[in-house]
């Protein structure tokens, strides 16, 4: 990895110990949590599955990682809101030495999933990142904070950066557009707090269904999303189907009411 690509990684950590970043906070408090000193790339590129463009969904802010900051004395405001936001400059990646860690918002770093790293964008936020160098373009869920070297607006994840042809050049121009959620109707099928078996239960739904399928965290909570349909008789119908097939707590939900209002179901 390009000693530039250390040097972002050295900003984050310190950025994130001195200014207690809500999801930095809890484990980055010494550099000696890391047992790569360099970030580099990892001994296998992404398989086909792990650069598959996220579909934009309703998110809750997430709880850690939305507040003002500053790093080495400058000052960085959290936009209120993503809406419009469009942004060009210097993308540059960051893999190895932080897979398994925490990202600003609490979450866990996995270099092989479609993420990226912003400084002012709400947490999460969907963007379309477009290569201007190649033309490869590329939806990534912004769930972290930086880069913090002078001149670089995102941060992709290794999986990003590889789709994007980024990997090979270290850096590249780019043009980041928020997203927002896809119209339509999704299904909440089940939630609960082990991620793995959420995992697990949704490929074998993506699977059978021939539907894309999503976990989105909100408080501790974690909900597999199935989605998103364009017609809300498809939706019942896929309903009726999940309860059919064992999962009892399926339930309907647009994507302007966000899943953690939906009411409890009986067990």
């Amino acid at each position: 990895m390009k000693t530039l690509v250390a040097n972002i990684g050295w900003i984050r950590f310190i950025g994130c110990t001195l200014l207690l970043l809500s999801g930095c906070q809890a484990t980055q408090q010494s550099d000696s949590r890391y047992t790569i000193k360099q970030d580099t790339a990892p001994t296998r590129v992404p398989l086909a599955h792990e650069t598959i463009d996220p579909t934009p969904i309703y998110e809750q802010p997430s709880r850690g990682g939305n507040k003002n900051y500053t790093v080495w004395g400058k000052d960085y405001q959290v936009l209120p809101t993503a809406e419009g936001f469009i942004e060009t400059g210097i993308a540059s990646w960051y893999g190895k030495k932080f897979h398994g860690h925490l990202t600003s918002n609490g979450e866990v770093y996995d270099m092989y999933s479609m993420s990226a790293a912003h400084k002012n964008l709400p947490l999460p936020t969907y963007v379309r990142v477009t290569n201007l160098d190649n033309g490869r373009k590329a939806v990534v869920r912004v769930n972290d904070r930086g880069p913090f070297h002078p001149g670089r607006i995102i941060d992709l994840s290794y999986a990003a950066a590889y789709k994007l042809g980024v990997t090979q050049t270290g850096t590249a121009k780019v043009k980041i557009e928020a997203l927002h959620s896809a119209p339509g109707y999704y299904i909440q099928v089940e939630k609960g707090q082990l991620k793995n078996t959420l995992e697990e239960k949704s490929t074998a739904i993506a699977a059978l269904f021939q539907l894309p399928t999503k976990i989105v965290e909100n408080s501790g909570t974690f909900h597999l999303i199935a989605g998103p349909m364009e017609e809300q008789a498809q939706a019942q119908q896929l309903v009726a189907d999940l309860i059919r097939s064992g999962y009892v707590n399926a339930q309907e939900f647009t994507n302007i009411r966000p899943v953690h209002e939906l009411p409890e179901q009986s067990q």
